[in-house]
C-alpha cells in the first residue's frame, strides 16, 4: 500500500464491503442453500431415497451404529454453533444478527474444505444449555465450529465439550486463530533468522484468541518465561491477583510467563520484544510509532484487529519493523481464520477423528508454513493467500496424520487416499459453484 494513500481513503475501501453486503444480502436473501446431492431421475427415485426403500439403511444403522457415516452425511457436516454474543466487532448482537456471520462461515467451509456446514444460532446464552444443545445434536453432525462465544464462558464450553462430546468440537476464535497465528509466525522468524524458543513476545490483548495463541505457541516451542500478556488494565503477572477468581485463564496465563515481572501497559510490554501479537482495539493509534521503535532489530509485528489494524502497516515499517501482518486483505500478510479451519476440519471428518488436539492445530499450522515456503517466502509473504486453494488439501492430509498418530481417528487412510479424497471433495465444491453460476441457478449480483 502506497504512503500517499490517505487514512480517510482507507477508511472509505474499509467500508465498501458493508454498504455492498446492504445490497446483497437482501438480494440472495441469505447466502446458504440445501441442494441434494444424489441423483433424482424420476419421482421413482424417492421409493429408494425415502419410503419405502429408506427403511433398509435405516435398520442398518440401528443395528450397526456406525453405518451411520456409509449411509448419511453425517460424516460431512459441520454445526456453526453461536449464540451471537460476541461477534466479529460487533459485540452482542444476539443469535438472530449473528446469521448472517455463520451463513458466510458455513459457505467458506464449502468452498474451501468441501466440507458441508449449517448455522445453528441458539436463543441462550447459558453456557451449560449450549453445551447440552450441541450434545443434542450428535447424532445428526460430524463436527462443530464454535463460533463467536463471549469469554470466559467460550473456554468452559470447548474444555467441557472437548471431554464430553462424542464428535470433534472446537472453537474458532481460540483454535483456529492460534493455527493460522502460529504458521506466519514461523515463517516470519525464518525470514528474520530468529529461533522459535529464544524469542521475547508480547502479546497485545488479553481475548480468547490471544489467550490460545498463546499456548498454542508455548506448545510449539515458545518459552513461557518470555511471553508478556497486556490486558485493559496492564501486563499480566503473579501479582495480578484481581484475575485470580474470575478468571482462570488469564490467572494461568500470569503464572505461566512474564519471568522478569513486567508491569505497565502496551509500551512496556512491547519494550525489547522481538515480536508483537496484538489482537485488541482497533486502530489506529492503539499501539503508537515509538513503542515499535522500542522493540529488538528485526522485529515481527502482527497487528490483527478489524477493521483497522492496531498501528498502520507502513508505519510499523517506519519504526523498525521488519515483518508486519495484518488481518486484512488488502495489506500483505493477511492473518486469516479461513485458512485454517477449512482445511482442518476436512483432515479430521476424513479420519473421522473425535477431537481436535492442539498437536493437529500445530500439524496444520507447519504445513501452511511449508506451503508458503514452497513458494519462497520474504517480508511480504510469510503465508499464504485463500486464492491458493491448494493448501487446503495439504493441511487435511497433515491434520489427518496427526490425528492417526494420536490415536484419536476412528479410521485408518493412506496419505496418498486422503490427499486426493480431499483434493477431489474441494475441486467439486468450487466447480458445482462455478457451473451453477454459469447456467444462471445463482444469479450473478447486479452492478453496484
Amino acid at each position: 500500500m502506497a504512503k500517499e494513500v490517505t487514512e480517510e481513503e482507507l477508511l472509505a475501501k474499509a467500508a465498501k464491503p458493508g454498504q455492498e453486503a446492504m445490497k446483497l444480502h437482501p438480494f440472495y436473501k441469505g447466502k446458504l442453500a440445501v441442494i441434494p446431492k444424489c441423483a433424482i431421475r424420476t419421482v421413482e427415485d424417492f421409493a429408494i431415497w425415502y419410503t419405502p426403500g429408506v427403511a433398509a439403511p435405516c435398520r442398518d444403522i440401528q443395528a450397526h451404529p456406525e453405518t451411520v457415516f456409509e449411509h448419511t452425511n453425517k460424516g460431512n457436516l459441520v454445526a456453526i454453533v453461536s449464540d451471537g454474543s460476541r461477534v466479529l466487532g460487533l459485540g452482542d448482537i444476539g443469535p438472530e444478527a449473528a446469521m448472517p456471520v455463520m451463513e458466510g462461515k458455513a459457505i467458506l467451509f464449502k468452498y474451501l474444505g468441501g466440507v458441508d456446514a449449517f448455522p445453528i444460532c441458539l436463543d441462550t446464552k447459558d453456557p451449560d444449555e449450549i453445551i447440552q444443545a450441541v450434545k443434542w445434536l450428535e447424532p445428526t453432525f460430524g463436527g462443530v465450529n464454535l463460533e463467536d462465544l463471549a469469554q470466559p464462558k467460550c473456554f468452559y464450553i470447548l474444555d467441557t465439550l472437548r471431554k464430553e462430546a462424542r464428535i470433534p468440537v472446537w472453537h474458532d476464535d481460540q483454535q483456529g486463530t492460534a493455527a493460522v497465528t502460529l504458521a506466519a509466525l514461523i515463517n516470519a522468524l525464518k525470514v528474520v533468522g530468529k529461533e522459535m524458543g529464544q524469542v521475547k513476545l508480547a502479546m497485545i490483548g488479553a481475548g480468547a484468541a490471544n489467550i490460545a495463541i498463546t499456548r498454542i505457541l508455548m506448545a510449539a516451542g515458545v518459552d513461557p518465561e518470555k511471553v508478556v500478556m497486556v490486558d485493559s488494565q496492564g501486563t499480566l503477572h503473579a501479582g495480578r491477583t484481581d484475575l485470580k477468581e474470575k478468571f482462570k485463564e488469564k490467572w494461568h496465563v500470569c503464572q505461566a510467563t512474564n519471568a522478569e515481572k513486567i508491569k505497565g501497559g502496551i509500551p512496556e510490554a512491547l519494550k525489547n520484544a522481538d515480536v508483537c501479537i496484538a489482537l485488541s482495539k482497533p486502530g489506529p493509534g492503539t499501539i503508537k510509532k515509538e513503542w515499535i521503535r522500542a522493540m529488538a532489530k528485526d522485529a515481527v509485528v502482527f497487528v490483527c484487529a478489524n477493521p483497522i489494524p492496531e498501528i498502520w502497516p507502513w508505519e510499523a515499517k517506519e519504526a523498525g519493523a521488519r515483518v508486519v501482518a495484518t488481518g486484512r486483505s488488502d495489506f500483505a500478510n493477511q492473518v486469516n481464520n479461513s485458512l485454517g479451519f477449512p482445511g482442518i476440519f476436512r483432515g479430521t471428518l476424513d479420519v473421522r477423528a473425535t477431537t481436535i488436539t492442539d498437536e493437529m492445530c500445530i500439524a496444520a499450522a507447519q504445513e501452511l508454513a511449508r506451503c508458503a515456503e514452497d513458494k519462497g517466502i520474504s517480508e511480504d509473504y510469510v503465508i499464504p493467500t485463500m486464492e491458493e486453494w491448494e493448501v487446503y488439501p495439504r493441511e487435511a492430509v497433515a491434520v489427518a496424520k496427526k490425528a492417526m498418530e494420536q490415536g484419536v481417528a476412528r479410521l485408518k487412510v493412506p496419505e496418498k487416499e486422503l490427499y486426493e479424497n480431499a483434493l477431489s471433495l474441494i475441486k467439486r465444491s468450487r466447480d458445482q459453484i462455478q457451473i451453477l453460476m454459469k447456467e444462471g441457478l445463482i444469479p450473478l449480483p447486479p452492478e453496484i
